[in-house]
Parts: structure tokens; sequence; C-alpha cells
């Protein structure tokens, strides 16, 4: 096991710990005194966390889970004071990384979206609460494994405000515009069992950070450029005409036919082995590649 972020670093400011073995990064939120509670270098940290999993081609797969009793409790009390006081300015909370995260500009919707940004499966494991701005960060995962008795809450509209760490625009997409309208408008909490009904989350695990683990050790046993493509594609699904997704799926497949991983998945099964992929070239930001 490898330490990707050092918790130790100030930029981290011991927010976010993260490890990779055996091609899987976990990534803990480790402020469990405060539920895991957002504040400013909670931002930073996981930004900063996601981008470095980004750019090592070592990591097949991600877990991301909270340290202590619960996932995250959302923005911490004292933003919440601050709002009242006048002390609050969400511009100056966080300078934006030297890079845009796709369409995210502001800190907590960079802090959310840059699980969906990378390239690899992202499989959030959920005990005790999401809530607000925490279950935003949820829903930027691929998958999310949530225990039975978990809450999760799109709970801004208590605090007379709203989802704005990409949940209005992923929320409709996952359980419907009706559904999301109800439960950002009420605020209302939902255990796993009904999370998994409405579409808030994967399924119900009695341990989700043992299954996340357990699933995510699968992914990464597989060819990594196969994964890489499938979530490309799968992402781009109704935001993109037929057309470009159809010419996609063929693009990608040229790309994989015959490929030095590929020929290794077909090899590995005809010998009733256990295959052993190459990993994929560091990753680059687009406007580097040729």
């Amino acid at each position: 096991m490898t330490d990707l972020v050092e918790e130790s670093t100030n930029d981290v400011d011991h927010r976010v710990a993260c490890t990779v073995e055996d091609g899987v990064a976990e990534v803990r939120l480790a402020r469990a005194d405060k539920l895991n509670a957002l504040d400013p270098a909670m931002f930073s940290a996981l930004v900063t966390t996601g981008l470095r999993i980004r750019d090592d081609p070592r990591v097949r797969a991600v877990v991301l889970h909270g340290a202590g009793r619960g996932f995250c409790a959302g923005l911490d009390v004292d933003s919440f004071r601050d709002m009242v006081t006048g002390d609050h300015e969400p511009d100056r909370q966080q300078a934006a990384p030297a890079e845009p995260i796709g369409p995210a500009r502001a800190p907590g919707q960079q802090a959310a979206h840059v699980w969906a940004h990378l390239p690899i499966p992202v499989i959030a494991a959920v005990h005790g609460v999401a809530l607000g701005g925490g279950l935003q960060v949820a829903l930027g995962a691929d998958i999310r494994l949530v225990a039975p008795d978990a809450h999760l809450s799109v709970m801004e509209v208590r605090w007379g405000l709203i989802p704005d760490m990409t949940g209005t625009q992923l929320l409709p997409e996952l359980v419907g515009r009706d559904v999301a309208k109800e439960l950002t408008f009420t605020g209302r909490v939902v255990t796993g069992q009904e999370a998994v009904a409405l579409g808030l989350a994967t399924r119900v695990e009695a341990d989700p950070l043992a299954a996340a683990r357990t699933l995510a050790a699968e992914i990464a046993a597989k060819s990594p450029d196969a994964i890489r493509h499938a979530k490309h594609l799968l992402d781009s699904a109704g935001h993109v005409s037929l057309e470009t997704g159809f010419a996609a799926e063929q693009d990608s497949i040229r790309a994989l036919i015959g490929s030095s991983n590929q020929t290794e998945a077909v090899e590995a099964n005809f010998a009733r082995r256990a295959p052993s992929f190459t990993d994929p070239s560091p990753y680059r930001p687009a406007q580097e590649r040729r």
C-alpha cells in the first residue's frame, strides 16, 4: 500500500486521506470529529486528491467513504453562522485550481464533480449521514452503496439555500424531475432503503465499505482500457445525439480490438488464468492532446 496523498501535508490540512493498493485508491474524508463536515479546507482537499488520482495511471478504481459515524454531514455549521453575521464570502473561500474541472468552476462544485471527472469508476460507500453537500459529493460517484439505516437529504432548503454543488443538475437525471423537486423543496431525510428505491443510491449493503472494496477490486482486475472507454460512453449517453453516441462506440471498439490489454483479456480467458493488464498512459488535459 502506498500513500497517494500525505495526511500531514498542509494543502489537504488533514481533511482527506488516500492510499493506493492493487489498483484501488481508497479516499477517506478524515474529519470524523465534525462528521466530515465541509469547509474550504475540505473542498480543497477533495479537489487536490481527485486530481492526483486522475494523474496516477496505477489507479483503476476508487472507493470514497467517510471516517467515523457518517459519510458527510454537509456544510460546516460555522459557515451558516458566518452567513448570518455577514462574514461569509463564497467567492474568496478557495482559489480555483490551475485548470477547470470540466464545467465546474465554484469550489463546492469542483469538490463534487472531480469524482465524475475521473476517467475511472468511483464507488461511494455511505453510512451514517450524507446530508446537503455531503450527498452531492456522493452523487459525484458512479456507484453509491448505502447502509440500510443511512440518512440522506437534500437539506439546503432548511438553511434557506439551494443545492449548489452540482445537485440541481444531477438529481433530475437520477430520480426524475418531480422527485428531485420534492426532495429539494422539502429537505426531507430518506433512509438507505428509500434512497435505492428513488434512484439516489445503487444498492443497500449491510457493510457498504466492505462491499465497495470488493466491487472496486473486481473492477480493478478488468482491462483498464475497456473500463475507461465504457465510463466515457455511459457518461455521455443522453447528453449527445444517438448519431454521436453510436459513432463514439465504434471509435472505442476500434481502439480496443487488437490492443495489448484486449489481447491479454482474450488470452487469459482461453488459458483460464488471471489476466495481467498494463496501466494506461498518464492522463493529460484535453487541450494538451494531439
